[in-house]
């Protein structure tokens, strides 16, 4: 028995069994694997204490982010293209790569196209791709206890975007320090960027997106700064932390009653794939995130294209008949229903 937290009361349900088919049996990472021997710290509550920088910077960016859709109608179309391609650019790095590449190791992928996503992930300005993985492992291998860095259980606010805005829980470092990330270490190109990572953020996040629609095609510079540039980093901010707070509340869960993470195809609509949540944490080692493949899943098209052009390859991926059997076992019976 192991206790699990509940969004509206918490329960204590019996953990279904390990079964390697559904953790990936050949997988030399498995730090992204719910850890059911976490014991919380009784009558232990840490003072909360807010980081005013980031508050302040997340105020600005989303009140710039606002003035930015009244900036739309005066954007050119070119203006608006770009923008949606910064914002696709941007998604990927952080899905395809800091997610799904570096986070859970779900494929390989070969030099150029591991170059290309770090200079992506810079685009998305969502702390460094080793920091970004340390974190996400830990929040698999502790979900919704005091050792998740945005457990959902403190609230929709607190997993959406409060967790920014304060210190960590000292959980959270505790078990970060205990991870194994020599696989993040030994990656040239993780470390690269995570060395220079101010310079690729200001370069990729902010100049770019800005100068490129103002020197190439004579758009106005405040349209080129708060649409393609402030609009689409809030808009891709914002689409992440959904996976975080909506997908951990709202939905259907198939695959695993017995947590909190949940099916939300609008979450995958807007996060190009990342919201079949029961489903990722019940079988985190897959590729797709999904056992539906391309469906609301534009990440998972991108990386099998990379296979077609041989820069990906080795992607993990659950049979149908351990994701069946794992649904009658574990799962609120709502397959059935379609």
């Amino acid at each position: 028995m192991t206790f699990r937290g509940s969004q509206t009361v918490s329960t204590v349900m019996e953990s279904p069994s390990i079964i390697q088919d559904e953790i990936g049996a050949d997988r030399v990472m498995t730090d992204d694997i719910f850890d059911t021997t976490y014991i919380k710290k009784v009558d232990f509550k840490p003072p909360i204490k807010l980081v005013w920088r980031n508050v302040i910077l997340m105020a600005l960016l989303h009140f710039g982010a606002f003035y930015g859709l009244f900036m739309i109608p005066a954007a050119k179309p070119i203006t608006l293209a770009w923008a949606i391609l910064c914002f696709m650019l941007s998604a990927l790095g952080v899905t395809a790569g800091a997610h799904r590449l570096w986070s859970h190791r779900s494929y390989k992928a070969k030099l150029p196209l591991r170059i290309f996503l770090a200079v992506v992930n810079s685009m998305a300005f969502q702390n460094d791709i080793y920091e970004w993985a340390r974190d996400h492992r830990v929040h698999h291998k502790y979900s919704e206890t005091d050792a998740d860095p945005h457990n959902a259980v403190r609230g929709f606010f607190f997993s959406h975007i409060g967790w920014l805005l304060m210190r960590k829980h000292p959980d959270v470092i505790e078990k970060g320090k205990k991870l194994d990330l020599s696989d993040l270490k030994a990656d040239k190109v993780v470390m690269f960027q995570r060395r220079n990572y101010k310079l690729s953020i200001l370069v990729m996040c902010f100049i770019l997106p800005t100068v490129i629609p103002w020197y190439f095609w004579d758009e106005s510079f405040s349209v080129a700064f708060y649409v393609p540039c402030l609009l689409r980093y809030a808009l891709v901010l914002n689409a992440t932390w959904l996976v975080n707070s909506a997908a951990h509340m709202y939905g259907n869960r198939p695959y695993d009653q017995t947590i909190n993470p949940r099916e939300n195809p609008l979450v995958a609509i807007g996060a190009i794939g990342e919201g079949f949540h029961n489903y990722h944490h019940t079988f985190p080692f897959d590729y797709s995130t999904s056992e539906f493949g391309l469906k609301f899943n534009i990440t998972t098209g991108f990386i099998d294209l990379m296979c077609l052009l041989g820069l990906a390859n080795d992607c993990k991926r659950v049979s149908k008949e351990t994701i069946m059997a794992r649904k009658k076992r574990t799962g609120d019976g709502s397959h059935r229903s379609g």
